[in-house]
């Protein structure tokens, strides 16, 4: 169906935009990211690929790891930040979609 391969382009594939707005707000890990993904967009990533997505994002220096202990039981966390090149992604990715979105509303049939 037309619309669900719409759906899954639209997040699954591009889920790197996702990732780097969350980011924009504040460091999450990973798991942290997925489950924030389904609370303010609505749709659930696989966990494998929530990770697959942040590895390749940060071997490309669109985000960084920070190591923190977390106070209440000394567990490690690796936090995933969005770099300055991360940043200019989402813009360019956000002005992408927005100006594709507008060219579809405004279009004049001929």
């Amino acid at each position: 169906m037309p619309l669900n391969r719409l759906k899954q382009r639209l997040t699954k594939e591009v889920m790197w935009i996702y990732v780097l707005k969350l980011l924009e707000k504040r460091p999450m890990y990973g798991y942290e990211l997925k489950d924030e993904i389904e609370k303010n967009f609505g749709w659930a990533p696989a966990t494998v690929t929530s990770y697959v997505v942040l590895y390749k994002l940060e071997s490309e220096d669109y985000v960084k790891t920070e190591v923190r202990e977390e106070n209440s039981n000394k567990t490690k966390r690796k936090y995933y930040i969005i770099t300055e090149k991360g940043s200019e992604l989402l813009k360019q990715g956000c002005d992408f979609i927005r100006e594709t979105l507008e060219k579809l509303e405004n279009s004049e049939m001929v």
